[in-house]
Order: C-alpha cells, then structure tokens, then sequence
C-alpha cells in the first residue's frame, strides 16, 4: 500500500471571511498566496498554500456532540518558536484556552474566531520513534491526556537559562487522567 508524503492543507467555510482570514494570517505567520474576498489561500512554509478560507456564509458552529472535525494542529520547529508565539499572541489579545504537555508534545490550544480549535505544538521527542515508544508507555497509558502547564512560566525559565530539552520533554506523571479532566472549553 502506498501512503501519502504529507498533509497538504485543509480548507475552513465560514461567514467571518476577513476576520479568519486576518487571525490565520497573523497566528501562523502566514502570507496571502491567493485572495479574491470569497477565498483566500494561505502559506507558511514551502507549500504554495496550508490553509484555505472560503466565503459561504456559514454561521453555524457543531456543538461537542455533533461530528466532525475536533482540532488542526500546527508544529514549530523549537519550543523558543513555539513560546515567542506564544508571547506574540498574547500581546494581541489571541491567548490559549488550554496549554498541555501531552507527553509526545508541549501543546497550546486556541480558539479561531469560528470556534475551531487550533493546537500549536512542539515535538518532545528528537526522534518519532522515541515517541511512538512513549505512546505505548505504561506513563501514556495511564495518563494520555498530559500535564497542565504554564506558558508564561516556560518562557520564563527558558529565557532564565534552562535548555529547550529540559523544558519541551515527557511528562513522567503516572497518575490516571481521563476525559473528565480535560477543560470543559475543550468541549464546547
């Protein structure tokens, strides 16, 4: 079987086309590719184009219990990139409404101005394999969800002095962590 090479982009209907397109733009760092006012195609790296904005007049968010698409996730090279966004955002008044460590990642989650749950990242592990194997850890098994943590003291301490390593790892809590404990934002 052949797999694809990588995840191309995805593509968001909304109502709110300019302020999508504006918070997209800003978030990810991003460059207008393509613009007509109906859709706009945006890139942030080397492909012509990661995110797609289409004008359809959508007003209506899905609710926890509907289905669809949970979250998109985006993943920085280093944490230094990862908190210096943090801290740009913040600066706009764009903040995370949850900010993890998962284990495999050190992750922030934030709100679009649609409601979609956006998730910046980055990798705890040099090496995928060395995640894949903290995957099916007894540590993970017990407690997928992660830890809770600080941005803001992150940034602190990496700019103290404290390697990214140190501060971007596993976390090593085992007590069990279910569903039930992840914010009741993450939900809405």
């Amino acid at each position: 079987m052949t797999s694809p090479t990588k995840l191309s982009h995805i593509v968001l209907r909304t109502g709110r086309f300019q302020q999508m397109r504006d918070w997209y733009l800003n978030v990810l760092g991003a460059t207008v590719s393509y613009d007509n006012g109906e859709v706009c195609f945006l890139a942030y790296d080397d492909e012509h184009h990661r995110v797609g904005i289409v004008n359809t007049g959508a007003s209506e968010q899905s609710g926890p219990k509907t289905r669809g698409l949970e979250h998109v996730a985006f993943t920085f090279a280093d944490l230094s990139g990862l908190l210096d966004t943090y801290e740009r955002l913040e600066r706009a008044g764009i903040t995370p409404f949850w900010s993890v460590n998962h284990g495999p990642t050190t992750s922030l989650y934030y709100r679009d101005p649609d409601g979609n749950h956006i998730e910046l990242l980055v990798d705890n592990f040099a090496h995928m394999e060395d995640a894949a194997r903290f995957m099916k850890s007894e540590v993970f098994d017990i407690n997928p969800i992660g830890v809770d943590i600080d941005p803001r003291e992150l940034l602190g301490r990496l700019r103290a002095g404290e390697r990214p390593s140190e501060l971007a790892r596993a976390h090593t809590k085992a007590e069990a962590r279910g569903f039930e404990t992840v914010p009741e934002e993450f939900f809405r």
